[in-house]
């Protein structure tokens, strides 16, 4: 057991210090500060030592030296059982140090900003790291604190323990702290590695690269039941590390990994990969929006001034392929959209979307016999993505690349190759369908009109396979659609099937040896041709 009679107090963030450093002196611990902590604390009334009237040496370079001191590190250091440790502090007046409450400057926040290098450099906490390292290196004797998030259990600890904790408790604590220091650590090297964050595309990426991820939850077990499996999530991304492993979702990011589970049963691997998928594709839609995903490739896809009837569009585009579906939305799940989900013949694994209103979730939970099991969740304003490393494993090592979120879909800068020219309201569609094909893996067709994805041909190794299964999967509703193609067409073959189907507009990147045979077909058909002159293959 540890016993708390003295805690050094540093920190940057200063969220809840005051209250916490109140409860801590009501038990009687001393409290050791420095610089603006020190003053906020004596401000609010409470008993403070200043570090350097306890070390006799002033804090000097504008701040940067305070805690780096004998009288300090020795306090942290000193092992409480041991009598040459002892009789070396009590010769050098050394007092022991039985807690350390210190949050470091916001390296990351300032790295991932456009400051400039001076700026980022001076964010590089020097004392704090060494001060949590040292506390963390004698957890059997000193308690380490690293995030506000974890007052409120050290303070109920020290209650039941009457101003101790247990050696148990203390190296939770430092295993929390080694962590957030190796975090950090990281940050910098990465920083100084690529200087400036992230490398853009055609810049050198790092030489050595680093991923920090901690586990969410276990899974029942992953894509098949003889596999085990877990769910890990990027440090920082929408989470807040609990005391005693877990951790706690914030849903502002608009991503599955800071996701809250409202309701339902728990998710499994894929319902993950899939809910994924369904936020990556409906986030692009500016209007209200619907998808729906299996397999990660979404069956449908609506677009329309209502969510209700962007659902509708959405699970019109293959009902059959739709059962047992995940469903996205872009917009907050009302009650009429609620209500339309609900309805008989649906059956769905997982919706997410934003937020629910409280009539929708009472729909949604009640009205259905599945209503109890499936998941809903929210995860908060869906933020367009940023710049990131997209990572695939291989036998022995991972492909690393930047994600695909340029924002080069079809617009007024895309390219007409035909005499014909697209309808304004072909054009609406072919950027729809354009946004969609984005989203499923190729070889990748699309079949969308009227803002409703009819046909969708995923997945095949040839080309004109997907346009086959596009076709058959839209039948009549082919007539009057666009096809929009991930990558370009290498044979006219899949145009001549398009046009037979009555396609009336292709759009697709270009860039074949063919292009001009492919071309040649669309005139002959009268079919308005666009080129967007960039791929997007999902393998």
């Amino acid at each position: 057991m540890a016993k708390i009679n003295r805690a050094l107090i540093s920190v940057y963030d200063k969220g809840g210090i005051v209250s916490f450093a109140a409860v801590l002196r009501r038990m009687g611990v001393e409290l050791i500060s420095s610089g603006g902590t020190a003053r906020l604390l004596r401000d609010e009334g409470l008993e403070v030592i200043e570090v350097s009237r306890y070390t006799g040496f002033p804090e000097v370079m504008d701040g940067r030296v305070k805690t780096l001191h004998p009288k300090i590190h020795g306090g942290l250091l000193a092992i409480r059982d041991n009598p040459s440790h002892l009789k070396q502090m009590k010769e050098l007046g050394i007092l022991p140090i039985d807690m350390v409450v210190v949050n470091l400057y916001p390296f990351e926040k300032v790295a991932a900003g456009k400051a400039p290098l001076e700026e980022v450099v001076e964010n590089i906490d020097v004392g704090g790291p060494a001060m949590i390292r040292a506390a963390a290196k004698n957890y059997k004797h000193v308690a380490v604190v690293v995030e506000p998030g974890q007052y409120e259990e050290v303070l109920r600890r020290l209650e039941e323990g009457r101003g101790e904790l247990s050696e148990e408790f203390c190296f939770g604590l430092a295993r929390e702290a080694f962590k957030r220091t190796s975090q950090y650590d990281r940050a910098i090297a990465d920083f100084f590695a690529a200087r400036g964050g992230l490398p853009a595309h055609g810049q050198p990426f790092p030489s050595c690269l680093t991923l920090d991820f901690v586990k969410r939850q276990d899974l029942r077990y992953g894509e098949n039941p003889h596999q085990s499996a877990a769910f890990y999530v990027e440090v920082g991304a929408g989470f807040k590390p609990a005391l005693e492993g877990g951790l706690k979702p914030t849903p502002t990011g608009g991503d599955v990994s800071s996701c809250k589970q409202l309701s339902g049963k728990e998710l499994s691997f894929n319902n993950i990969l899939d809910l994924d998928a369904a936020l990556g594709l409906v986030r692009e839609f500016e209007e209200p929006g619907a998808v729906v995903i299996k397999h990660t490739n979404p069956c449908g896809a609506g677009c329309a001034g209502t969510l209700v009837e962007a659902f509708r569009r959405a699970y019109s585009g293959d009902p059959v392929s739709a059962f047992g579906c995940i469903i996205g939305f872009n917009r907050e799940v009302d009650t009429e959209t609620a209500e339309e989900v609900a309805s008989p013949g649906h059956f769905v694994e997982a919706i997410v979307a934003p937020s629910f209103s409280r009539e929708a979730l009472e729909a949604l939970k009640t009205r259905r016999k599945w209503g109890q099991d499936v998941r809903l969740l929210e995860v908060g304003p869906l933020l367009r993505p940023t710049p990131s490393l997209d990572i695939k494993r291989v036998g022995g090592g991972i492909l690393v690349q930047t994600r695909d979120i340029d924002d080069q879909r079809y617009t007024a800068d895309g390219k007409v190759v035909t005499t014909a020219s697209p309808a304004i309201e072909d054009m609406r569609d072919m950027r729809f369908a354009w946004i969609v094909a984005k989203h499923v893996k190729s070889n990748a067709i699309v079949l969308a009109r009227e803002g409703t994805v009819v046909g969708v041909g995923a997945g095949q190794m040839s080309r004109v396979d997907a346009v086959e299964i596009a076709l058959k999967k839209a039948g009549p509703r082919a007539r009057g659609a666009v096809m929009a193609s991930d990558a370009f067409f290498p044979f006219r073959d899949s145009i001549d099937l398009a046009a037979r189907a009555g396609v009336k507009a292709v759009i697709q990147p270009g860039g074949s040896t063919k292009d001009e045979e492919v071309i040649k077909a669309a005139e002959e058909h009268g079919l308005a041709m666009v080129f967007t002159g960039h791929r997007h293959f999902r393998h």
